[in-house]
């Protein structure tokens, strides 16, 4: 079951203390705090990147894979808090670390 429109604009809205920015990805939503990819919107459900942040806030959160793969996110269960979720996804992004530079590719000559 792929994520409808409501349910990516209602997180939306919850999240409007924080700036983020929100994409498609694979068919379902990546969110971005800072130019770092924090978490995802898959089927219905919030997820953030499991940090020790996440699990100092969330402390019965365990890691699991919301789309394959190895555990790696937290599914976000309270999403009527604003100021809850503002605390942490801010946690969260300042633990990750800073994006990588982008790679350009080089002007050829000939």
């Amino acid at each position: 079951m792929a994520t409808s429109e409501e349910f990516m604009q209602y997180v939306i809205g919850q999240l409007d203390e924080v700036e983020i920015i929100y994409k498609k990805l694979f068919g379902e939503y990546g969110l971005w705090c800072e130019g770092k990819f924090f978490g995802t919107v898959e089927d219905n459900q919030f997820y953030v990147k499991a940090t020790k942040a996440g699990k100092r806030l969330m402390p019965e959160a365990v890691p699991v894979a919301p789309h394959g793969g190895r555990p790696g996110m937290y599914a976000v269960e309270e999403l009527d808090d604003k100021s809850f979720l503002a605390e942490l996804i801010r946690a969260t992004c300042a633990e990750l670390p800073a994006p990588k530079p982008r790679k350009t590719k080089k002007n050829r000559q000939g």
